[in-house]
């Protein structure tokens, strides 16, 4: 087992990469389940896969788990649902010190992030992801969100888990297409600040897909150890770091919402086709080079992610995207920055582009 630490003033807490994890949950969790009933949310899908597990790890430990189970996709994670969250966790008397358990992906622990952060000012919570993309990306951090009809992740608060555990027999149930949309995550971290670790995902790529577990592995320790180290630096996105690992997602979320946040384009997959197109964008302001844009979109398309736009076959225009991208989360002050590339492994943040600029670019790329 990786055992990697998140270095925060007063709230550092550990995430946990192997296998067994949800076997040995009591032990794993230890004194943070402080009560012999313990609140646990997940959605229909996970409960199908792994409700009995937990079950056994807890009843066996003198534990009495109580559920939440909620409909599963990105609709869940929505005003009706946070509150069917919050006051359940009242219902069942849940205290300030007190730590509920998040069970499943990036709707269900961004949604239980956020209702804790609420309950009674702040309550504790685990994270238990069992999506590849909330094990390298959503469950580490603190992010917690819900969606809104104006655009993703609009409402939502700073919140740290207590603990994360990643058990990687979960990914063992996933469809291929979830596990693609959470290999974007991983190969994210090479391209914006790692190039060897890029170069090992051209390698490897197929490998973490096709369900090998050494590179799955190694996948997710090297992703949530990239993760820890610029949390740790920029926890609140106050000094730039944190906010390059946005690299593609101003351009995923606009696509998303064309998309009407459906299984039509996970978000995942919008994330890698994003990539794609900030590669493209930077080489067309001659800062990447054209070969390295082409290097990305070929080791994303390699894993059967999206690396074209003209392939979704959306009805819209440049310019109808990219008003999308005025509703983003980062927009300050009128401008939106961009997290733009000057090579593989070298992300930056600019604040220096326009909408319009951005609306032709992507005319172009709609048009194949």
């Amino acid at each position: 087992m990786a055992v990697i630490p998140v270095d925060l003033a007063g709230r550092s807490y550990e995430v946990r990469v192997g296998q067994s994890l949800l076997a040995n949950l009591a032990d794993e969790c230890g004194p943070l389940l402080r009560k012999r009933r313990v609140p646990i949310v997940t959605d229909e899908n996970v409960a199908q896969h792994w409700r009995a597990a937990v079950d056994a790890a807890l009843l066996s430990a003198g534990k009495e788990p109580q559920w939440l189970v909620l409909p599963p996709g990105e609709a869940t994670k929505s005003w009706d649902g946070l509150a069917r969250t919050v006051e359940w966790l009242l219902e069942q008397e849940v205290e300030r010190k007190d730590h509920v358990i998040a069970l499943g992906g990036g709707v269900i622990g961004d949604l239980v992030g956020f209702a804790s952060s609420m309950l009674k000012r702040g309550c504790g919570f685990i994270q238990l992801p069992t999506s590849l993309l909330a094990q390298v990306d959503s469950s580490v951090g603190g992010k917690t969100a819900i969606n809104t009809p104006a655009g993703k992740n609009l409402v939502g608060a700073f919140h740290q888990p207590s603990l994360v555990l990643a058990d990687l027999a979960t990914l063992e149930t996933l469809p291929r297409r979830e596990i693609g949309a959470g290999y974007a995550e991983v190969i994210k971290y090479g391209i914006l600040g790692d190039y060897p670790f890029f170069e090992w995902c051209e390698a490897h790529g197929a490998k973490v897909l096709a369900g090998d577990k050494d590179a799955q592995e190694i996948a997710v320790t090297q992703s949530v150890r990239a993760k820890a180290r610029i949390v740790a630096e920029d926890e609140r996105e106050t000094t730039g770091a944190r906010a390059l690992l946005n690299l593609g997602h101003t351009f995923g979320h606009a696509l998303e919402a064309e998309t009407g946040f459906s299984d039509r384009l996970l978000h995942g997959e919008a994330v890698a086709l994003g990539m794609v197109l900030a590669a493209r964008f930077s080489a067309r302001r001659d800062l990447i080079s054209a070969e390295d844009a082409a290097r990305i979109a070929i080791a994303i398309a390699a894993v059967g992610l999206p690396s074209e736009l003209s392939s979704l076959g959306l009805n819209g225009n440049g310019q109808m995207l990219a008003a999308h991208m005025l509703h983003d989360k980062k927009m300050d002050a009128g401008t939106l920055p961009f997290v733009l590339l000057n090579a593989i492994g070298e992300a930056f943040l600019d604040d220096s582009v326009a909408l319009g600029e951005v609306a032709q670019f992507l005319d172009e790329e709609l048009q194949g």
